[in-house]
């Protein structure tokens, strides 16, 4: 798998081949090696365009992927793929997923129970107060706190997290082994410790200004929720806010001062529907989070069975009722039901509606 995954990096390196690319070029091909590997007109064939094949070709001859992958295991640096089962679950399942993620710390699977804060970089008394608060108390019931390093509400939600004992994951708009803003790196090398700083961007990728927005699809991706703390109209929090929207995260506001430019952005959200947070019970409550400690707990320590064996495997990206679950494999209702509430605990499905599951972890190309 390790010497796969060299040529999905090889693809994140040609500018244009994106995940809709990428996902056609599996489909044709099969794999990234042998998709990798083609002669210009398969590619072509494949629906590349003949811009898009030159660049590739370029980077293939100028790119020695061997020793590209060497200096990033040197680094210390893991890299996850679509083909992953650790790929993030929650974040596999947004429109157009980033099929390569570099990490400097570790993406566990308790980081599955996580919450976004960000805000403004510019942020008031209020602010902070909240923002300490909100993500102080989070991060000790158990949620990782998510955000995206910058100065300000960011830097505030992380360390507040870390103070806590708890989690944090920081995605960044450079590769992660730049980081940005440089008064940062002493709180980046505390969340290595206690996290992960994630980018999907090559390793050597400066921290340009047009590379924080699509960053921040990740940002709410990886989370179960979003909250905005402080930020104007125009804050790049809001942009955060919108891919939450697109991406059926729930999305909460910090309500403020109606004269205050740094309330505008969150009390817009409130008025368009977004829940005003006031408490961080109010989070807990709405996603079902008061019992993280037992859902991780029913992780780490349910055994893996025959019956979980068959339900996994009967279970794929289409939603199924227990009844036609149950048909499928030859169990009983009953049994089916219980073996599955199991499974949901553990993250292993996910319930959509009524007695219809879905499974997390298998994977996709």
């Amino acid at each position: 798998m390790n010497d796969m995954k060299r040529y999905w990096i090889g693809f994140n390196l040609v500018k244009g081949i994106g995940p809709v690319r990428l996902k056609a070029l599996l489909r044709v091909f099969g794999d990234a090696k042998t998709a990798w590997s083609a002669s210009a007109a398969q590619l072509q064939e494949a629906g590349l365009s003949y811009k898009l094949t030159e660049r590739l070709l370029r980077v293939r001859e100028d790119v020695s992927l061997e020793r590209l992958w060497e200096g990033i295991q040197q680094q210390g640096i893991n890299v996850l793929t679509w083909e992953d089962d650790t790929y993030p679950a929650r974040l596999r399942d947004i429109p157009r997923s980033p099929p390569v993620l570099y990490l400097r710390g570790e993406y566990q699977v308790e980081d599955e129970w996580a919450v976004a804060i960000v805000g403004t970089r510019h942020f008031s008394s209020y602010g902070q107060q909240v923002t300490e608060r909100i993500a102080g108390a989070l991060a000790r019931n158990g949620v990782t706190i998510i955000s995206g390093l910058a100065r300000g509400i960011d830097g505030i939600a992380h360390r507040a997290a870390l103070e806590a004992g708890g989690r944090t994951l920081a995605v960044l708009g450079s590769g992660v082994d730049h980081i940005y803003p440089p008064d940062h790196r002493s709180l980046a090398e505390e969340v290595i410790e206690h996290g992960s700083l994630i980018s999907d961007y090559p390793l050597g990728t400066p921290p340009d200004g047009s590379n924080f927005p699509p960053r921040n699809r990740i940002i709410s991706g990886l989370a179960k929720a979003v909250i905005i703390v402080e930020a104007g109209q125009r804050s790049g929090a809001l942009i955060t806010a919108g891919y939450a929207v697109e991406q059926g995260r729930e999305v909460f506001a910090v309500p403020g001062n109606i004269f205050a430019p740094k309330s505008k952005g969150p009390n817009q959200l409130i008025k368009k529907g977004a829940h005003p947070l006031l408490d961080a019970q109010d989070v807990l409550e709405l996603l079902n989070m008061t019992q993280i400690a037992e859902h991780k707990t029913a992780r780490k320590v349910l055994p893996s069975n025959p019956t979980e064996a068959k339900l996994f495997q009967a279970l794929g990206l289409e939603p199924l009722h227990v009844d036609d679950i149950s048909s499928r494999i030859n169990l009983p209702v009953a049994e089916v039901t219980s073996t599955l509430a199991l499974m949901e605990l553990k993250g292993m499905v996910r319930k959509v509606a009524g007695m219809i599951y879905i499974c997390r972890q298998r994977k996709r190309a």
